[in-house]
């Protein structure tokens, strides 16, 4: 591209970009340019991202090949339980970190499989069950009914965890129901291109299983894995947000799979888990103002909660920081496009200005 040209394509004037060029090899750019500079690497094709590695002598191969499979399962369990009892419970937890925009508490509980599972409370009535659990699956097919039939009990596990907590009747406490996964790949047996269709296969489990089986989620043939494997999956509703050289990572209506080759520039577990946490505790509001809408109701919720809430939450989920770097502005992206989230926001906001005006 032109100077000129390559300015209009990043939003920025041409003068920037003379300062760029004119400053050579010293030269630092602002924060804010910095993390348009990134984006426009990160959306950019494969081809010119290797040409850029080259360029810099960085090394962009596929990442090595490791003797078995290593997973960090992150799954996340959200239930709306209204903002009084959100209140007694976070009197009782401790508080998030000040200034955090999604007002929240955390406790840790018990959890019979899991390495770690805590429970965060938001102020806006969701409450999350995150629980960790690390595996070495066989195969990716072994690990995703392993998925499927854990969640079967997870399910009604943390609906009793709950009900103890909250010292409430069985039936006040409500199911939860949206459940995503988070897998943080730490070894696998493959390389180049199969590496990519294995983070593929773990975003998007369920082409692995047999969910109608009698007895509950059972394997497909194993030939299936190994036919996917060898020839490449994909499905337009996964969204890749990976960087080539320093991590692969992909959304799917399953949840996420991320693998970090490069652990200084990479994405860390803590801000996938942040970017998660968000996002099913504000899909977990929203659901429940479509159910006030679906049961005949005008929905309600405190006005601290109402449309300018979800406003401010759209906001904050769908625009770029200018402290953020590519990565973080393509994870998030492929998170709110698979999760459909947007969309619900957009919506719940409709309804509740809809409900006051």
């Amino acid at each position: 591209m032109s100077l000129r040209d390559f300015a209009a394509y990043l939003g920025v004037s041409d003068r920037t970009v003379s300062n760029w060029e004119g400053g050579g090899a010293g030269y630092q750019p602002r924060a804010e340019s910095q993390a348009v500079l990134d984006t426009a690497l990160g959306r950019a094709s494969e081809d010119a991202r290797a040409r850029f590695a080259a360029a810099f002598g960085v090394n962009a191969a596929a990442p090595p090949v490791a003797g078995h499979i290593g997973v960090d399962s992150h799954k996340f369990l959200p239930v709306f339980i209204g903002v009084e009892r959100a209140r007694r419970l976070r009197t009782h937890m401790t508080p998030g970190a000040e200034g955090q925009w999604l007002e929240s508490s955390s406790a840790r509980i018990a959890h019979p499989e899991a390495r770690s599972c805590l429970l965060h409370v938001f102020a806006c009535g969701v409450a999350v069950l995150h629980l960790v659990q690390p595996h070495e699956p066989t195969s990716l097919t072994e690990l995703a009914v392993w998925r499927y039939r854990s969640y079967a009990a997870d399910l009604p596990w943390a609906r009793d965890r709950l009900r103890d907590l909250l010292e409430e009747d069985h039936s006040g406490v409500p199911h939860p129901e949206y459940v995503l996964s988070l897998y943080w790949l730490t070894s696998g047996p493959w390389a180049g291109g199969t590496y990519d269709t294995a983070l593929r296969l773990l975003s998007t489990p369920s082409v692995l299983v047999d969910r109608g089986a009698l007895g509950g989620p059972a394997p497909l043939d194993g030939s299936v894995e190994e036919s996917l494997l060898a020839t490449g999956f994909d499905h337009p509703d996964i969204v890749p947000f990976g960087v080539r050289g320093v991590s692969t990572g992909y959304a799917g209506w399953s949840g996420v799979a991320y693998a970090s080759h490069s652990h200084e520039r990479s994405l860390s577990v803590d801000q996938l888990i942040a970017c998660e946490m968000s996002v099913q505790a504000l899909w977990c509001f929203t659901r429940q103002i479509q159910q006030m809408i679906e049961d005949g109701q005008d929905p309600s919720v405190p006005d601290q909660y109402g449309w300018r809430f979800l406003r401010a939450a759209y906001s904050r989920l769908t625009t770029a920081r200018a402290q953020e770097t590519a990565q973080h502005v393509l994870m998030r992206e492929a998170i709110m496009k698979t999760s459909g989230l947007a969309d619900r926001l957009r919506a719940a906001q409709d309804a509740l200005r809809e409900s006051v005006g």
